[in-house]
């Protein structure tokens, strides 16, 4: 069905649609809802918990102009009551609200509590409150842009379930096999559900079917690409063991595991797709070097790719220190032209045996001579299709990827499908636990003296915020805020300011002269995040610490504890929300990355998982639909066994790797 045939959509309503990626009535059905508004749960002021999410109503008295101000957030303001009590509901960059409000009118509005000075609730969904509104119902929250409307959202979406055709994928005998309920139900339910079991019913039959798709495109993907080897490394097992020596470590089991499984795979009959996964610190670039000398021993050309010119930087002169006798070589964005040409020659020419650098590796005009292996840095920055790109270079050339972000086994299934995984669960015994705090507000001034006595003990430090730009409210500073007031709070330290804004050659010489000891501590965005070794570096705080998925938290705090040096993580909030507070305790007395990425897997699903740093997705908008992982795992059972038979359909095929062809920009959050 088309969407111009949907009653009460109008053209500029359409193109709003499609700015949201909604171009027919299949893509609008699968615009779920991002939040439901259960209104058997409607909160009154008394009840409200700063930083927290509340439903709640309110009249409106008061509806000023909308406020545009320049270099600022713009914003519109309206007053409320409530039971004789006055509240603010505040919109940023949203100038449509005003015309969708009016005096006099009641609301359920659902947003974030503020009552930094007086009450107010900021960039609330609302629903209008009259006669016709079951207080005892739940009503879908969809995300709008423009002229759309809840009302026109939802009666566009009721129109499109009727009239669009819903079929399974998932075969008829092992739907029943397995008790799945209609898919079309199930459709029908997310939208307009009538209680909250049935909501949960349909969104795990509705995640099952999205996973088991992923998943059997991975397998058929994983069959199609199985390659015989080309090309054969003479490098012995006494060769490696001889490499690892330049070490001045004794590598972990776990590193000793993971070497033999990719000497396995490159001495094996086909190609080898490997990840190699390990939590911060876990020593997983010293396997990935041994695997590199494995291919450049036996007289090949290999490549290592990173996502930043920084990690990249930092690669080279790692691959520079252990490899001293081969010839190698750094690409990337930030040289000139000039250099860019006698670079991009040597690769071709053969001259470079390593090869090190950042995305420009991946241009069209990189070509190698004879590349045999191809390692990704922090693969999870990059998509499906940057991974094919650099496989391409080389003729079958053996891949490994690496991931400091531990993945939660459901995701690796998934995310990871078409390849084998390695993981190191151990860490170098050299390395010391880091002390992890929750600090509120009354005790900044005590933890910026035990910060500043630490940097006069010759240690550095870092101070993290969510955002390059805050909040009109203060309540989310912005970088360079952060920045100012610390060099006021700390006169006589040298602080740089580190954000993604910044140049390629800026971020790398803030970086330089931090890790050079110059520099006692950087402000910076999560642009730190990935793969910065500062072994001096024994402090890290995190402003806002409540606004990041706990894993990103983890990864934060793991730019800290890199040598044997006493380390100290820092959590800011102020966010007094009970799961709030709990899940930031289940990090400060957990040291596990990957029970880490699994609490944040269960809290936040698979879809939010997935979040703000992709530009594609990988299960479609699942907007506010939770699942269990125990979907995921049925959904590969059935992907198991039907993609094994060998028996399944021509339209579970193409259907399939249409769904993994959309992966190709995903990158995880």
């Amino acid at each position: 069905m088309e969407l111009a045939k949907i009653k009460g959509l109008s053209d500029k309503r359409i193109d709003d649609l499609n700015k949201m990626g909604v171009f027919s009535s299949s893509d609008l059905i699968r615009k779920f809802p991002r939040s439901y508004l259960d209104l058997r749960k409607v909160s009154s002021l008394s009840e409200a918990v700063n930083n927290s999410f509340i439903l709640t109503v309110g009249t409106i008295v008061s509806m000023p102009d909308y406020v545009p101000r320049k270099g600022r957030f713009n914003y519109f303001k309206v007053f409320c009551e409530q039971d004789g009590e006055t509240f603010s509901v505040i919109w940023f960059n949203q100038p449509y609200v005003k015309s969708k409000l009016k005096i006099g009118e009641t609301y359920l509005f659902y947003g974030r509590v503020r009552n930094r000075y007086a009450f107010s609730i900021t960039n609330p969904s609302f629903e209008v409150l009259d006669n016709n509104v079951n207080l005892k119902g739940i009503i879908p929250v969809y995300p709008l842009k423009g002229a759309l409307t809840q009302k026109v959202m939802k009666k566009s979406v009721l129109q499109a379930l009727t009239n669009t055709e819903i079929e399974t994928m998932i075969p008829v005998e092992y739907a029943k096999k397995y008790g799945l309920t209609d898919l079309r139900s199930a459709f029908f339910a997310v939208h307009n559900p009538q209680d909250m079991e049935e909501l949960a019913v349909a969104s795990e039959r509705i995640a099952i079917e999205e996973y088991f798709l992923l998943i059997s495109a991975f397998k058929i993907i994983k069959g199609d690409k199985t390659q015989a080897r080309r090309l054969r490394y003479n490098a012995s097992a006494a060769d490696i063991k001889k490499f690892s020596e330049r070490f001045s470590f004794e590598f972990t089991d776990g590193q000793k595991k993971a070497v033999n499984e990719i000497f396995s795979d490159m001495k094996g009959p086909t190609v080898m797709n490997r990840l190699l996964q390990g939590d911060v610190g876990s020593g997983k670039t010293a396997v990935a070097l041994c695997a590199i000398y494995i291919a450049v021993k036996s007289g090949f050309q290999a490549v290592m790719l990173a996502p930043t010119e920084v990690l990249a930087r930092q690669n080279f002169a790692l691959i520079s220190r252990y490899f001293p006798e081969y010839e190698r070589t750094f690409l990337s964005g930030g040289l000139t032209e000039k250099e860019k040409k006698i670079v991009k020659a040597d690769i071709k020419s053969g001259k470079a045996r390593i090869v090190v650098g950042t995305h420009a590796i991946l241009e069209k005009d990189v070509e190698f001579c004879d590349l045999a292996l191809s390692v990704c840095d922090e693969q999870q920055r990059f998509g499906v299709s940057q991974r094919t790109n650099l496989v391409e270079k080389g003729a079958c050339s053996d891949v490994l990827i690496m991931s400091a972000t531990p993945i939660p086994r459901t995701l690796s299934l998934v995310f990871y499908g078409d390849l084998d995984i390695s993981t190191i669960p151990d860490k170098p015994v050299q390395r010391v636990e880091i002390t992890t705090g929750i600090v509120p507000k009354s005790k900044y001034d005590d933890m910026l003296g035990f910060v500043d006595a630490q940097i006069k003990e010759g240690r550095q430090a870092y101070f993290v915020c969510p955002k390059i730009d805050g909040d009109d409210e203060g309540s989310v500073l912005s970088v360079t805020e952060i920045y100012d007031e610390l060099s006021k709070k700390l006169p006589h330290l040298k602080l740089a300011l580190l954000h993604g804004r910044m140049k390629d050659q800026e971020k790398t010489s803030v970086m330089n002269e931090f890790k050079s000891g110059n520099i006692d501590a950087v402000v910076s965005t999560t642009v730190i995040e990935v793969g910065i070794d500062v072994p001096n570096a024994t402090v890290m705080v995190i402003f806002g610490a409540d606004r990041f998925g706990l894993s990103q938290l983890h990864q934060l705090r793991g730019r800290v504890g890199r040598s044997n040096l006493k380390s100290y993580c820092f959590l800011l909030s102020d966010n007094e929300n009970e799961k709030t507070v709990e899940r930031l305790k289940t990090l400060r007395d957990n040291a596990d990355g990957f029970r880490i990425a699994e609490a944040d897997f269960e809290e936040r699903g698979g879809g939010d998982f997935m979040g703000t740093r992709q530009s594609g997705k990988i299960l479609g908008d699942l907007g506010g639909l939770k699942y269990s992982t125990a979907s995921i795992f049925l959904a590969k059972k059935i992907a198991d066994e039907v993609i094994n038979s060998g028996k399944y359909s021509l339209d579970l095929r193409k259907v399939a790797l249409a769904k993994y062809d959309s992966l190709k920009d995903v990158t995880l959050n």
